[in-house]
């Protein structure tokens, strides 16, 4: 699998393509998914797109553009309160998904790409026409969840080895990042075998260059000239407090005319059906009130994508906060809106970020973070210089039509 895919000069038409993706929702594997129909799609691929959730009032506006098809929503997500068992009810659902696409559902296919939950793919393995199977692995689940009891590890034990065995059924396995690759390899040991190629997500940026930016007056005070801006989901891996507490380290670090002058705006993907997206939003509400930063602090929930395009236009910095972040979308879409970017320096971002070209890479601690944040504020043009920086990244490294060669090279290359 390993190597760079052999460009076909003339691919004529392409293949029936399957997406089976677990919840068509707003995150970072969303954004992929969707990214790689329409990229399999502009190749002249049949595209359709297969989910257990999809709500089309909590989704990228793009996949109003591509037939979503929807089966299984009617299955619990987690079993009681807590969201215990989410990952047992997670591989129902898709296994369900599976057998219904191919029971039920009429549909004519010669590829799936599935990622996430990977114990779909025996199912497809059964379709009476073989279907050619290419997994996208964002990082394994079983590194996800903590085992801090006896019962949890019992539980994750044939979990853990249903992913591993089921990923290794695939005809095709990529990953997100060398970073991934390194993990993956690590972590599945009887997988030792395979060396997954690394096709890296890619940023889309139609949306971005056609989009006109909105004016924030109804998010951020006039008087505000420093912007900070965090765009991650509602979830405490995701490390938010960091950007609240670096935000308390730099109150410290500036004249009080500075300082007036600062906000944070914590824009954050958000469902209510998720208990830690409720539970955290409030964890931070309630550290904000404590720690005496509301006049400098606004929270954003699950934003559209022209409030996106139009905070990063406007902001000084975006602070990405989770370590070991598997690659990271946010990333790119800073850079390419000419934004640099302060991130912790491990996983996806040492991949994405140029330290002290496009942005900074940082210890995961506050004070590391208020340093490179206060750069922003005694030195104005770093805005500009790394902007300019971190766009010519995005088109030389993160390219669409780069990704979309690739995909599709893969896509009908696969073996029979």
């Amino acid at each position: 699998m390993a190597g760079e895919p052999d460009r076909d000069p003339d691919p004529g038409p392409g293949p029936s393509v399957l997406f089976l993706h677990p919840d068509l929702g707003v995150g970072g594997a969303e954004r992929l998914v969707l990214d790689a129909a329409l990229a399999l799609r502009a190749r002249g691929c049949d595209v359709q797109i297969w989910t257990a959730h999809y709500d089309p009032g909590h989704c990228f506006s793009e996949s109003r553009e591509l037939p979503v098809h929807c089966a299984g929503d009617w299955l619990p997500r987690s079993l009681g309160w807590g969201g215990r068992g989410a990952a047992l009810c997670a591989y129902v659902r898709m296994v369900y998904l599976a057998l219904y696409v191919l029971l039920c559902s009429g549909v004519e296919f010669d590829v799936v790409v599935c990622d996430q939950v990977s114990a779909c793919i025996p199912v497809l393995r059964l379709a009476r026409r073989r279907k050619k199977i290419l997994f996208y692995c964002h990082f394994p689940d079983l590194l996800l969840t903590k085992r801090d009891s006896f019962l949890k590890r019992l539980y994750r034990a044939p979990i853990d080895w249903v992913e591993e065995y089921t990923t290794g059924m695939a005809d095709c396995i990529v990953v997100n990042s060398q970073f991934t690759a390194n993990v993956f390899k690590n972590t599945f040991k009887t997988l030792s075998h395979i060396d997954p190629d690394v096709l890296y997500p890619s940023l889309n940026v139609t949306g971005f260059d056609s989009a006109v930016p909105e004016k924030l007056d109804d998010l951020v005070p006039k008087e505000k000239k420093f912007l900070f801006l965090s765009i991650n989901r509602y979830e405490r891996k995701k490390n938010l407090k960091l950007a609240l507490e670096a935000l308390v380290e730099l109150r410290g670090r500036l004249t009080s005319q500075d300082w007036d002058r600062v906000h944070l705006i914590m824009a954050g993907g958000y469902d209510v059906r998720v208990l830690e997206n409720v539970e955290h939003y409030q964890e931070l509400k309630n550290m904000v009130r404590q720690s005496d930063l509301g006049q400098h602090v606004t929270f954003l929930r699950s934003f559209s994508d022209k409030q996106k395009i139009s905070l990063l236009h406007s902001c000084t910095c975006v602070l990405y906060t989770p370590s070991n972040e598997h690659f990271g979308l946010v990333p790119l879409e800073a850079m390419y809106m000419q934004c640099p970017v302060i991130a912790i320096n491990s996983g996806g971002p040492l991949e994405s970020i140029l330290h002290s070209v496009t942005g900074f890479l940082c210890e995961p601690d506050p004070v590391h973070f208020s340093e490179a944040m206060e750069k922003f504020i005694h030195k104005p043009s770093l805005k500009a210089t790394m902007g300019l920086a971190g766009r010519a990244r995005v088109k030389e490294k993160f390219s669409f039509e780069a990704f979309a060669e690739r995909l599709y090279q893969y896509v009908t290359r696969l073996p029979e």
